[in-house]
Parts: structure tokens; C-alpha cells; sequence
């Protein structure tokens, strides 16, 4: 498992609940979820290198 940074989030219970039925039609857990949404507004953004193949 990859090295995560830890940090407390303050998020608007609505949105929370939200996102929670979001990652539960997923299959991802919260945390997860709001990882990926992240990552791929990082990625829209082109603030984030595509992955290589071997990676995905």
C-alpha cells in the first residue's frame, strides 16, 4: 500500500451525503471516492501526469 497523507477534511454535511451515495453506487468508500474525484479533476486540469499502461 502507497504512502497516504492523512488530514482532516471540514465538508458540508449535503455535499457529504451526497458523495456518500455516490461512492456507495461505485463500490468505493468515501475516502476513496473523493480520492478519485480529485485525481480526475487533477487530470482535467492537466495538473496530473497520465498514468502509464503498466500502471492503470
Amino acid at each position: 500500500m502507497a504512502n497516504k497523507k492523512h488530514f482532516p477534511l471540514r465538508i458540508d454535511p449535503e455535499l457529504y451525503a451526497i458523495i456518500e451515495r455516490w461512492a456507495q453506487e461505485e463500490f468505493r468508500s468515501v475516502n476513496a471516492h473523493i480520492e478519485f474525484l480529485l485525481r480526475e479533476a487533477a487530470r482535467r486540469e492537466k495538473r496530473l501526469p497520465k498514468r502509464k499502461k503498466e500502471d492503470e
